[in-house]
């Protein structure tokens, strides 16, 4: 589209299926960077992709002819059937349902991208549930709890 400018910062963060840490230190940075191309596929422009053993955020510029589920479903999808296609896991992937999207301004881009790449020594004081919901209610997004995770089976 000529002369259409936008500027629009979301980070998009999902789970693997039951919050199973399968995502091993060894292949972490391959997936990361997997997903990261699969966003610029989709016209947007992937500023971070990081997270820990089961889970994913995703810091990106989206272009306003992309939709978030259009691109989280490919996303999700295609980097699932990388996983399986891999072997990177004993047993089959799945990411869970869903996802949480959450936008930011152009003076929160530094403070977010620190955030996303500090994951792992994020993770060393908060869990990922509670990280999650901090999200949802900094964001004061209303959310069902019973849907918010699937315990793990």
């Amino acid at each position: 589209m000529a002369n259409t400018y936008h500027q629009i910062y979301l980070q998009a963060v999902f789970a693997v299926k039951y919050r199973e840490a399968v995502i091993k230190q060894n292949w972490q940075s391959q997936l990361f960077g997997i997903i990261g191309n699969l966003i610029n596929e989709a016209n947007c422009k992937t500023l971070i992709v990081n997270g820990v053993e089961d889970h994913v955020h995703c810091f990106l510029g989206l272009k306003p002819v992309v939709s978030v589920s259009d691109l989280m479903k490919t996303v999700k999808a295609k980097s699932s059937k990388y996983i399986n296609d891999h072997s990177l896991t004993p047993n089959r992937f799945e990411w869970q349902e869903g996802y949480g999207v959450f936008s930011y301004s152009q003076s929160q881009v530094d403070k977010v991208y620190q955030y996303v790449l500090s994951q792992a020594a994020h993770h060393k004081k908060q869990t990922f549930r509670d990280e999650y919901l901090e999200l949802l209610k900094k964001f004061k997004i209303d959310y069902d709890e019973q849907y918010i995770f699937h315990d793990l089976i």
